[in-house]
């Protein structure tokens, strides 16, 4: 099959390191997912096999689809994606807060028959789209040292916090946690002057903790009693019963598995950890594959958190820039915040493993991030600046 010309062009301007790692990481999670999920599947969900192995083939091919009409979509037209995606994940989530339903302690899921959406998962490449919009429209204001720019920074600090908000109403401490950080970091290097910088951020902690305030005295509490339970994670084997199962075997699976691993498919604790495929995969990962080889995943991270940062470096329009320090910021979250929980270092939230975790709505974000750092490096490549 001959692929059209505009593809074949398209295709030569990528970063081809980082589509081949990311693409290799993503069959090996793939293929990892029929070990670590086929007990659920048959015995918790009565369902095929490979049953998670296929619904998580159809997200990736539906992923590929989005990921090619990203690489012809110009980032000058994210002025207008970004706010119909703005609008559509904020209708998500007033529709999830009014008729959703908690599992597990969280309000996270949309179920449209076959499927499930989670709201809070589009929500983080559609932040990282708008904020770099945002940068690079009100950036001359913003550097403008005799003007006030309170106006400009309050439409930045709407975008950036309506989305924890949200997540933080419908108790998914994780993803307001990535949410929160991206937020925070994208904001740190931000355009705006350093002096409104300290000032917004000394106005935001006193907020934050006048609101606090409110809530304890309102609820008694700031958080769950399930995610309470979560953060007692530095001795989680002493506390087996109530609030360290997970990690405590996570941490037997990752002994187990030694240098060399045990072998594919051989894994014991995968009978033993909730929801093995998906936030606590790598430990999975470290049992059948051992130390060694599981080390190839970090350097394979390593390897695309450096592309995607070298291109942020080099990339020909201030919203390119900010739009892979975004998506490099986006998957760094989600590789310490998901290894900081399985290794004991802080509270495990259920956040998914970037390229090796099941989960529909994260795969489908993550290829739109990487579709959208794909098209900032075939504008730089064309040298195309127009803004």
């Amino acid at each position: 099959m001959r692929v059209p010309k505009k593809y074949r062009n398209l295709i030569h301007d990528m970063d081809k390191p980082l589509f081949f790692v990311t693409t290799a990481l993503f069959v090996f999670g793939l293929l990892n997912i029929v070990t670590a999920s086929s007990q659920a599947s048959v015995l918790k969900y009565n369902a095929s096999l490979y049953g998670f192995f296929n619904k998580q083939l159809l997200f990736l091919l539906i992923g590929l689809i989005l990921f090619l009409i990203l690489l012809r979509e110009p980032t000058k037209r994210y002025r207008f994606w970004g706010l119909v995606s703005f609008i559509g994940v904020i209708a998500l989530m007033v529709y999830l807060s009014l008729y959703g339903t908690y599992n597990k302690g969280s309000l996270n899921w949309i179920r449209v028959g076959f499927f499930s959406i989670q709201p809070s998962e589009l929500a983080k490449p559609t932040v990282i789209m708008c904020l770099s919009i945002l940068f690079e429209t009100l950036y001359k204001k913003l550097r403008t040292t005799n003007q006030n720019h309170y106006d400009s920074i309050g439409i930045i600090l709407f975008v950036g916090c309506v989305f924890p908000i949200f997540v933080y109403f419908q108790h998914d401490l994780g993803t307001m946690i990535i949410l929160s950080c991206l937020f925070g970091g994208m904001f740190l290097v931000s355009p705006i002057l350093r002096m409104d910088k300290l000032k917004t951020i000394v106005l935001g902690i006193v907020l934050l903790l006048a609101a606090s305030s409110m809530l304890i005295i309102k609820n008694g509490q700031l958080l769950t009693d399930t995610q309470r339970s979560r953060l007692n994670f530095f001795n989680p084997c002493e506390d087996y019963e109530s609030g360290g199962y997970q990690i405590c075997n996570g941490f037997i699976a990752i002994n187990d598995g030694g240098l060399l691993g045990v072998g594919i498919g051989n894994s014991k604790q995968v009978s033993y950890i909730p929801e093995s495929h998906t936030d606590s995969v790598f430990a999975i990962i470290a049992e059948e594959y051992g130390f060694l080889k599981s080390t190839v995943i970090f350097i394979a991270y390593l390897i695309i958190l450096y592309r995607i940062l070298r291109l942020s470096m080099y990339a020909n329009t201030m919203r390119g820039r900010y739009i892979c320090f975004g998506v490099a910021l986006y998957i760094f979250l989600h590789i310490i915040v998901n290894l900081g929980g399985l290794f004991g270092v802080m509270p495990l939230t259920g956040v998914p493993l970037p390229f090796l975790s099941y989960g529909g709505s994260f795969t489908l974000s993550l290829i739109i991030a990487l579709g959208m750092v794909q098209r900032v490096h075939i504008e730089t490549m064309n040298q195309k600046i127009d803004v």
